[in-house]
């Protein structure tokens, strides 16, 4: 089966890898430690989408195969990502969407899905008229696989700079108005990376019996 870009939804959230479906780090305005799964909230989830998608449009993508989501990527105007407002930086700028995360499944990670599935964010926002974007970013080289914030590294590279510095968590910024207009065909693109499929399980054999036919 083709894999699809999909707007975040409710029915999605619960799909999503191991760690994020029905976490609320971002949500929740009380401090928490920095790990997924902080906290988790399955309902306070599936109606903070709707909410959003509501009041603000969608809120995030996510990149399905075959009934499985290999990968989502999700951001809001601040306002409704009340965590943002204790990080160590300082708070985002209200007049600029902010990603709050992005996860990729163990099985597709280190194919070129994350850059792809960042450009679909960008593009959706870009269409949607918005002038800027920030987000976290986390200066430590391991651990990305529970964190809620990306990689410094990860984001320099698709053109995000430091807009508030900070030592471990900087917020970094990118204007959308200094991108070239799109013309990548992000779906062939999403299409053509090299991501193995799940193996299925094997059924066990019968071990027939000496003599049996």
């Amino acid at each position: 089966m083709a894999r699809r870009f999909k707007p975040l939804s409710a029915e999605l959230t619960r799909t999503l890898p191991p760690g994020c479906a029905g976490c609320v780090f971002w949500e929740s305005p009380e401090p928490l430690p920095l790990v997924c799964g902080a906290k988790c909230d399955p309902a306070f989830a599936d109606g903070w989408v709707q909410r959003v998608r509501s009041e603000w449009g969608d809120c995030g993508r996510a990149v399905v195969e075959d009934g499985e989501t290999l990968g989502f990527i999700k951001y809001a105007p601040p306002g409704f990502l009340p965590q943002a407002r204790i990080m160590r930086a300082g708070p985002p700028d209200d007049r600029d969407v902010l990603i709050a995360c992005m996860h990729i499944s163990p099985e597709a990670r280190c194919k070129g899905l994350g850059k792809v599935l960042m450009q679909a964010a960008l593009r959706d926002l870009v269409q949607r008229g918005e002038k800027g974007v920030q987000v976290y970013a986390t200066t430590r080289q391991d651990e990305f696989e529970t964190s809620p914030v990306m990689g410094m590294a990860f984001l320099a590279r698709m053109g995000f700079t430091v807009s508030k510095p900070d030592p471990l968590m900087p917020l970094m910024r990118l204007d959308l108005r200094s991108l070239v207009a799109w013309t990548d065909n992000l779906e062939a693109v999403l299409e053509s990376l090299r991501i193995p499929l799940p193996i299925p399980r094997r059924t066990p054999v019968t071990n027939f019996k000496k003599g049996s036919s």
